[in-house]
Parts: C-alpha cells; sequence; structure tokens
C-alpha cells in the first residue's frame, strides 16, 4: 500500500497539473462568508443570511451579461436554428448536466403548456454520463473529453444544430469534449462559464482551444467564489440557469409572436432575492433547516415528495452526495449501500412514469459496452468494469409510488410535500397515503400558499418558462441543504470538508481544503491524502466511508500534538 500511494501522490503532483484549479475563483473561499461555520452556530438565521450575502455577485453579473451583444447572439442564434429545423442542445456535467437536463424539460413544459407541442423537440440535452447521472454520480466521467464527442456523436449533432455547452468552472474535460466535437461537425457552439476567460487562456490548454475556436461564443459569466468554497452547484450554477433560462424564455416568445413584452430579467432575479431575504422567508427556510438537522441528529431519514418541481429537488439531493458525502441514491436491488439520508419520490405514479413527467421524455441513458470502453481509448479500469448506467439500471431507482418500507423503518424519519403554491387535492392525498407509515409528515411550501408545514413566500415575476419559480426553488433548497450540513458539522469555517473525492478536480479541492485547514503545503497534503484514501479502501463493502478530508485532518492534527 504504501508503494501505492506515494506512486499515486507523486504522478497527480507532476503528471496531472491541468487539473490543479485553485488559481479558479470558482475553486476559491469566499471573503463572505469566513464566518459561515460560526455564524450557524451562532443562530441558523445568521448563517443563513450569511448564504445569501453571495449571490447578489450573480446580481451584479447579470445586470453586464443580459445587455451584452453575446446574450443578444444567443437568443438570436436559437431562434434561428430553431426556425431552421435544427435543435438548441445543452451540455453539462454534474450539476451543469442536470441543469441542461432540467432547462430542457422546462422547455418541453412550456411548450405544452402553452399548446405549441410541435416545438418541444427543439430543445435537447447532454448530461455527461448520461440520465443515470442525474440521480447518481458517474465518477471520473467528467475526465474524458472522448466522452462528450461520443454523446455528441449518438445524438447526431449537425451543422443545423446549436450546441450550449455549460461548465461552471470553463474547464471541465467531457463538456469541452461536446463542444470541439459539435464544432467539427460544423454546428455552432456557445459556452457559458464562471471564470475570467483570460485566466482559462492563460493556464489551461483544453480552454484555450474551446475558447479561442472561431465556431465558439463565450459568455464569461464569472461572479467570484463560491458561498461554500468549491461548491459550483450553487451561485455558479444559479448564474447559468438564470443566463439559460432567460434565453430560452426570449427565444419562446420570438418564435410564438409573444407580443407581450420580457421582462426585466436582471430586475427581476433582484426581486426574488429580495423576496428570499425577507424576515418571513428567513424563518421558513431557518425552521426547515433545523427540522431536517433534528432529523438526521436523531438517526432519521427525509423523504421528499413531489410531482411539478421534481427535478429541482433531484439537482440538489443528487449533489448532496458528493458534497457532503452523504450515501447516494441506491437502487431497489441493492441491499449493501446505506440506505441514504435524503431521497426524492412522486406518490402519484410509477417510476417509469415518474422519471418521464419529470424529464417531460423517455430517459436517455449510456448503453456503452467494453468494446466501446476500449475504442475510445478509456483504460483498462473502465473497459474491464464498465459501469451499469443504462435505462435499465436507472429504473431501478424507486423514485415513484411503489411501496419503499426502507424509508420509515427508523422510527423517526420524516417525509416532505414539496410543492410551489398549493399542490392540488390528488397530490395532497397521494402523500397522505404514502407517509402514512412515517414519524413525522411536513410540507415545504414556496409562493404565497400557507398549509402544515414550513412557507418560503415569495412572488416571482411571471414568465412562460417559469424562470424565475425554478430559481427561487433552486436558491432555497441550496441554502437548505448546505445550512442543514453545516450544522451537522459537515462544513469546516466556509469549506465543505466532507468532500468526496471522486474525480481529479475534487482530489485538487480536497488537497487545497487539507492545505489550507491543516496548515501544510500543497505537496504535503496530497501525499497526506493519497496515504488517507489507501487506508480507507480497506473498509469492507457496503459500509459508510468517513471523508478522507476529515479523516487526513486528524491524523495532521495528532501529528501536530
Amino acid at each position: 500500500m504504501a508503494t501505492d500511494y506515494a506512486e499515486n501522490a507523486e504522478r497527480f503532483l507532476t503528471e496531472e497539473t491541468p487539473f490543479h484549479l485553485g488559481f479558479l475563483p470558482t475553486e476559491q473561499s469566499s471573503p463572505l462568508t469566513r464566518t459561515l461555520e460560526q455564524d450557524f452556530k451562532t443562530s441558523t438565521r445568521e448563517g443563513v443570511r450569511t448564504l445569501q450575502r453571495v449571490d447578489h455577485n450573480v446580481l451584479q453579473m447579470a445586470r453586464k451579461v443580459l445587455a451584452s451583444p453575446q446574450f443578444s447572439s444567443l437568443a438570436e442564434a436559437g431562434e434561428k436554428t430553431i426556425r431552421g429545423g435544427g435543435r438548441i442542445i445543452f451540455s453539462g456535467c454534474g450539476a451543469t448536466g442536470r441543469l441542461s437536463i432540467l432547462l430542457e424539460a422546462m422547455w418541453k413544459s412550456c411548450c405544452r403548456t402553452h399548446g405549441v407541442e410541435a416545438l418541444a423537440g427543439s430543445v435537447e440535452s447532454i448530461m455527461t454520463g448520461g440520465d443515470f447521472a442525474l440521480v447518481k454520480s458517474v465518477e471520473s466521467f467528467e475526465d474524458y473529453a472522448v466522452f462528450g464527442a461520443r454523446q455528441v456523436a449518438e445524438r447526431q449533432v449537425s451543422a443545423a444544430d446549436l450546441l450550449v455547452a455549460i461548465t461552471e468552472g470553463g474547464e471541465t474535460s467531457s463538456v469541452l469534449g461536446t463542444v470541439a466535437e459539435a464544432t467539427r461537425r460544423g454546428a455552432r457552439a456557445f459556452l457559458l462559464f464562471n471564470n475570467p476567460a483570460d485566466l482559462l487562456v492563460q493556464h489551461l490548454e483544453r480552454c484555450r482551444e474551446a475558447i479561442t475556436n472561431p465556431a465558439v461564443t463565450v459568455l464569461d459569466l464569472s461572479c467570484g467564489p463560491m458561498a461554500l468554497a468549491g461548491s459550483t452547484r450553487m451561485q455558479a450554477t444559479t448564474s447559468e440557469q438564470l443566463i439559460a433560462s432567460a434565453a430560452l424564455e426570449l427565444i419562446f416568445r420570438r418564435l410564438t409572436g409573444d407580443k407581450e413584452p420580457a421582462p426585466d430579467f436582471a430586475e427581476a432575479f433582484a426581486r426574488l432575492l429580495y423576496d428570499l431575504e425577507s424576515d418571513a422567508a428567513l424563518a421558513g427556510i431557518a425552521e426547515f433547516i433545523d427540522f431536517e438537522n433534528g432529523i438526521y441528529q436523531a438517526g432519521g431519514r427525509v423523504t421528499y415528495f413531489a410531482d411539478d418541481f421534481m427535478l429541482d429537488i433531484f439537482t440538489d439531493t443528487t449533489e448532496r452526495s458528493p458534497t457532503f458525502m452523504l450515501p447516494g441514491f441506491r437502487k431497489n436491488d441493492d441491499t449493501v449501500s446505506p440506505v441514504p439520508w435524503a431521497f426524492v419520490r412522486n406518490p402519484l405514479y410509477s417510476t417509469p412514469e415518474a422519471f418521464r413527467r419529470a424529464l417531460e421524455r423517455e430517459p436517455r441513458c449510456l448503453e456503452w459496452t467494453p468494446a466501446d470502453y476500449r475504442a475510445m481509448g478509456a483504460g483498462r479500469r473502465l473497459e474491464e468494469q464498465p459501469p451499469r448506467i443504462g435505462a435499465t439500471e436507472l429504473l431501478k431507482f424507486p423514485v415513484g409510488n411503489e411501496p419503499l418500507p426502507e424509508r420509515s423503518a427508523t422510527g423517526g424519519d420524516a417525509a416532505v410535500l414539496v410543492s410551489y403554491g398549493t399542490p392540488d387535492e390528488n397530490l395532497k392525498s397521494a402523500f397522505h397515503q404514502a407517509s402514512s407509515a412515517f414519524a413525522l409528515a411536513v410540507g415545504l411550501e414556496f409562493g404565497l400558499c400557507r398549509g402544515d408545514g414550513c412557507l418560503v413566500p415569495m412572488l416571482p415575476v411571471p414568465t412562460r418558462m417559469r424562470v424565475f419559480e425554478h430559481l427561487g426553488v433552486k436558491l432555497a433548497l441550496n441554502t437548505i441543504s448546505t445550512g442543514t450540513m453545516v450544522k451537522f458539522g459537515r462544513v469546516s469555517g466556509n469549506w465543505m470538508s466532507h468532500v468526496a473525492v471522486s474525480n481529479k478536480k475534487l482530489i485538487d479541492r480536497a488537497i487545497r481544503l487539507i492545505a489550507e485547514l491543516g496548515g501544510v503545503k500543497y505537496p504535503e497534503a496530497c501525499r497526506a491524502l493519497f496515504r488517507s484514501m489507501a487506508e480507507l479502501e480497506t473498509l469492507p463493502p457496503g459500509a459508510e466511508r468517513p471523508s478522507a478530508v476529515q479523516y487526513t485532518l486528524r491524523k495532521l492534527r495528532n501529528t501536530a500534538d
């Protein structure tokens, strides 16, 4: 073990420098939230206020970008593409992959609601790892540009199409692979990211190739460090969701000849932030954080039930696993992996129908074989043990109304009905039946309704695609899940110190965290982390693994003592 871990550490230090990303603002800690851990100890409301400060950086960015020629070009190119019979195809990985799926679903739902189903197929998405990754992260796939290229080929992207690639840091290899392949096929591309373009061009060859590609238009959405260091599911993805959904809203209105003026998207976002920072919204968010933290502290679990906003909840809950090293969603034939702390279900429909309703289409998963991985040069590990991420495997996640006794087995578990506005009677009835076995049943309500549970009041500016309803739910859920984990002890300062180390970017992030909090240099932190990772690999299958970062920090402190 000693030789292996030492060799692996040296290899990362010397050969994986393109994944040493500490120079990027999105990977740094925000000065606005340095007191995050202590603020939550003072009071939950104080901690929430601290988290919300950083969202105003998104507003500053939005006012600039929404008025830019690049944004206008995105809306014009999207309209022209669809009028010409082509598709707008969003691509992303991790949080931006889930955002890409959400944008496609928002478009399809809008087309269905407004009676223009003929336009529904004009927007698609490519998620690194396929739709399976919506529910469970597919380890290491983001490190392979060739995987993104393969997914573009499978969607048969052509010169008639428009690719909108979204990568928070601007450097995700799989997403840049979609850009390279789409433009090679003659498609025009837009690239959205959250770090200064000149910084990416200066330091990373893979970024330089994409940004300087004449077929690519760049939208630099830089808005500084995240509220939780490195957690780009927060402000980075918020900014991308705002800009991309605003563009889709304009495209939809132009295609349908809508005469009503579009809103001022930046000012509508400012109004949403104002609503979420009100005393009433703060109270509702803080109340639910304390509630969910109390469930976990007592050894219980939380199951979210929803219908319309199921994808939004998926996006937040799936990200909790790598961000805070919580047990991920598990399949119905898995009796070994730990039961997830949080889960998402639709009480109205079976699992296949629940996925179809959430996605607004049939699932699109990857059915790659060992020969496919061999042809892509993915390496022996993936060739010999290809991940099981096809449609059959996705449908093993019991997200529908089938019986699932494990979710209410501890005697202290909670069922939570998530709704925007007052839930309809069918949903309330189905939730009442599904929650009968749980120790607790509450509501988490967004909007202006008032039922049994926590209310997060907001009155978003209305749009055809419900742009600000979706953003409001996202912002509140990000704050709730982050605040819950801060109170549970999974955040140190404003760093996610229980982060999983499942790809090269996360390994680098973990090393920088250890270096900062452990008071050591980057190389020493790297060697210590790789040693810890090797030691933790000896734990039996199915055991809930401790954070390699926390494990390493404890060893460093013990050595110092």
